[in-house]
């Protein structure tokens, strides 16, 4: 019996363990840069940048779940989570286009009792 000399090393395993990682890769960052909330928003023709250092983002899902700076509240949990906010803040309003109206309705209705007056509407542009 004669032993085979090894001469070179077979990279196609290297190789598709590569893809497999890239594919991973791709796929987590697909979800990270969506974020938490997945909202289909409407699109708005009138549409301004606004900074968002201390900005409180509230949004809607289409299911009507309310959600204040990616936790989950209901209309009467904004206020515990608004206590100690400046209410000079400017508050960022999405909700979801198959999201009732009657909710959206009822948050801002809260941000306003609460004494929010700077209340931006998100949408797509």
């Amino acid at each position: 019996m004669q032993i085979k000399k090894f001469d070179s090393i077979n990279v196609v395993p290297m190789i598709d363990i590569m893809l497999v990682l890239l594919v991973i890769v791709l796929t987590t960052a697909t979800f990270i840069a969506k974020g938490v909330i997945p909202l289909e928003l409407p699109s708005g023709k009138s549409v301004q940048n606004f900074p968002r250092e201390e900005a409180i983002r509230i949004s809607i899902s289409a299911d009507g779940k309310i959600y204040v700076d990616g936790h989950p509240t209901d209309a009467e949990g904004i206020a515990s989570f608004l206590q100690g906010k400046n209410p000079k803040s400017p508050v960022f309003l999405s909700g979801d286009k198959q999201a009732r109206y009657e909710r959206f309705v009822e948050v801002l209705d809260r941000l306003k009792g609460l004494g929010f007056e700077t209340i931006n509407i998100v949408t797509l542009r």
